[in-house]
């Protein structure tokens, strides 16, 4: 199970209806969360997704709209008796971030918190998938973030294999766990009852970001791009002077890497109550894209091929 829960979707200002920015990803009982927008805290209460459970904390920049959260986070984790340790993870001064966060609201934390310094390109290995960061074009020095899983074997061909003399039982394990096996004086690779690999599911996380071939090459094929679009394609201009991106551009780059699915996020407080004209600038050139809300949920599912 992938699922990515939108806590806050608004842009600088929260507004009644959205809160600053945070998503957090349940990947198989392990919960990320991106950007820690002011109120994540509630947020996480309000969508009932918990927090005890969650082990990293993944920074895009250190505009206060995306990580004035933290402090709050931490505090109510350690007053519920956390001790597991949490990294956070953001691009360089993020240790900085937390050492001052430390000093000046925790006071010697209950429970062990690893800051990370992050460089476009870095990996972070963990089991069964991989965080790579992407680089970023924004007014501050920013990061966003590519979750891939680990691909998958291919399906085992049961028919084949016993026409190879394969009798069901432990031999059918150790061929699906990529063993060679001897039946009768006859060797049976696992290449002979095995279909191809099978890929693992691929989200991409923008964070504010103008459009830019490194976020384009991280989402080719990815499952779920989450991708700013602060503003409507009228307002162009200003998204340029401000570095942000449009939902018409944010479209064209999904369509352009051959995402299959687009939410846009980041709205303006223009276009809180209402962002149909996000939605209608992006289905020009990505006709499956939707507007993040607060409190939306998604689910990844794993595909064939």
């Amino acid at each position: 199970m992938l699922t990515v829960t939108f806590l806050g979707t608004a842009g600088s200002l929260p507004t009644p209806e959205r809160s600053p920015s945070a998503v957090l990803v349940n990947r198989e009982g392990e919960m990320l969360l991106f950007d820690c927008g002011e109120g994540t805290q509630r947020q996480m209460m309000r969508a009932k997704t918990g927090m005890m459970k969650l082990s990293h904390i993944f920074v895009t920049h250190f505009h206060a709209d995306h990580i004035l959260g933290i402090p709050g986070l931490l505090e109510t984790m350690s007053f519920q008796g956390r001790n597991e340790p949490l990294t956070i993870a953001g691009p360089i001064g993020t240790t900085d971030m937390v050492d001052l966060f430390d000093e000046l609201v925790y006071h010697k934390q209950k429970f062990p918190i690893n800051a990370l310094d992050l460089l476009p390109g870095d990996v972070l290995r963990r089991d069964g998938y991989q965080i790579e960061t992407i680089k970023t074009a924004h007014s501050v020095r920013s990061l966003g973030y590519c979750l891939k899983e680990d691909s998958r074997p291919g399906r085992f061909n049961r028919s084949r294999a016993v026409e190879l003399g394969v009798s069901p039982g432990p031999l059918f394990g150790r061929l699906q766990r990529g063993e060679i096996v001897d039946v009768e004086g006859k060797t049976v690779h696992p290449k002979d009852v095995m279909g191809p690999p099978r890929p693992g599911r691929k989200f991409v996380y923008t964070g504010d970001t103008r459009p830019s071939k490194e976020v384009e090459d991280a989402s080719i094929d990815a499952d779920l791009l989450i991708h700013d679009a602060s503003l409507a394609d009228d307002m162009s201009d200003w998204a340029l002077e401000s570095m942000h991106s449009t939902a018409g551009e944010a479209a064209k780059l999904a369509q352009r890497a051959g995402v299959k699915k687009l939410v846009l996020t980041h709205i303006s407080s223009r276009y809180s109550e209402d962002p149909s004209s996000l939605l209608n600038d992006a289905c020009r050139h990505f006709p499956e894209a939707i507007v993040a809300e607060d409190l939306m949920k998604i689910c990844v599912h794993l595909r064939e091929k």
